[in-house]
């Protein structure tokens, strides 16, 4: 389990950087987050637009114990899920957290 916490860490943050914006401001931009202790990854735009203080989280995905990957948060149009299973990630075990675990049974992906 802990060599495919290791690998899903690692994919991840791979994952999130390959999606960082390229056409980044000084006053709004984009940063990876990870937390490798707790398992949290996140893509958030910060900064200034418009005279106001933006701070958004673009993507947020976390590792639970037990080695599936948890898709809590997807303010894009990136079907990330998808993306994962294409990088490898079985699509057993790819929750999406931000549907209902009722809703899940009906997605392809893990539910819980």
């Amino acid at each position: 389990m802990v060599r495919k916490i290791k690998k899903y860490q690692r994919l991840l943050a791979q994952f999130l950087l390959e999606e960082l914006p390229e056409n980044q401001s000084e006053e709004l931009s984009y940063q990876v987050i990870t937390d490798m202790k707790n398992n949290h990854f996140q893509l958030v735009e910060m900064g200034w637009y418009e005279n106001k203080f933006i701070y958004r989280i673009v993507l947020h995905l976390s590792i639970k114990p037990n080695a599936k990957i948890w898709l809590w948060v997807n303010n894009t149009d990136i079907l990330v899920a998808e993306e994962l299973v294409k990088l490898g990630v079985l699509a057993s075990d790819i929750v999406l957290g931000f549907h209902s675990a009722e809703v899940r049974r009906y997605t392809g992906f893990a539910v819980a």
